[in-house]
């Protein structure tokens, strides 16, 4: 899997450069994924808001949760959810696209009229994961915070107004570019598991099956694996 992805690193900034259909990629990817990314973001700032601000209650300080819920969506749920729900669109997509192209032979073809496979199906992909993952984890954040607020004005009586003040007094730019960095992180993997389990796939078209299924499996470990150490690592800096 490395392999292919140093390969896939190299064949990026090769010309002649696929603009073309790097582009059909993200849009293709990003379009499909985005009511996935915005509805995940809403119902997670909504609970989230109301959990948060319940047991604030306790203690006499829920007009602060804007603090607590930008925080935990910039940091974390923001991009570990994304990348959880929308990766696992992606992935198995990716690897069931090119588990086709496989079993039928199609990347073979691609090999014999001297094109190279990694740099026409494989760089493409991965580049396009690692730009849409960011940005719908970018809008999950925004669609998660608005729908906190509307929580907190119509069951905790919190005006918008001080729950965007507490959110913006307290996330700086490090808070949103770390939660962005991790995304961007995620989406090579997405992109990396997907492209790699479809290119493994053998045993015809339940090998795809097979395959889509896994992708979902090992991309959902190694985001919550890689979470953990991009956390240890943001906190040390």
């Amino acid at each position: 899997m490395m392999v292919m992805l140093v390969r896939s690193i190299q064949r990026a900034f090769r010309k002649p450069l696929a603009l073309g259909e790097i582009s059909y990629q993200v849009v293709a990817l990003g379009a499909r994924s985005l009511s996935i990314a915005t509805l995940t973001a809403v119902f997670a700032g909504l609970v989230m808001t109301l959990q948060f601000a319940f047991f604030m209650a306790r203690f006499g300080i829920q007009h602060t949760v804007g603090k607590v819920v930008v925080l935990t969506l910039f940091r974390e749920l923001g991009p570990v959810l994304t990348a959880l729900t929308v990766g696992a669109r992606i992935g198995s997509g990716i690897t069931a696209e090119l588990g086709s192209m496989k079993v039928t032979e199609q990347i073979d073809a691609i090999s014999a009229l001297g094109a190279d496979p990694i740099k026409k199906l494989v760089t493409p992909r991965i580049l396009a994961c690692f730009i849409v993952m960011p940005a719908l984890t970018a809008l999950a954040d925004v669609f998660g915070l608005v729908a906190g607020a509307i929580v907190a004005s119509t069951q905790y009586d919190i005006p918008m107004q001080q729950y965007f003040r507490a959110a913006v007094e307290t996330a700086d730019l490090f808070d949103f570019s770390s939660g962005i960095a991790k995304a961007a992180v995620f989406g090579i993997i997405v992109g990396l598991v997907g492209c790699f389990k479809g290119f493994e796939v053998t045993g015809g078209t339940e090998g795809v099956g097979r395959a889509t299924t896994e992708t979902v499996a090992i991309t959902s470990v190694a985001v919550c694996l890689s979470d953990f150490f991009l956390t240890k690592l943001f906190l040390a800096l």
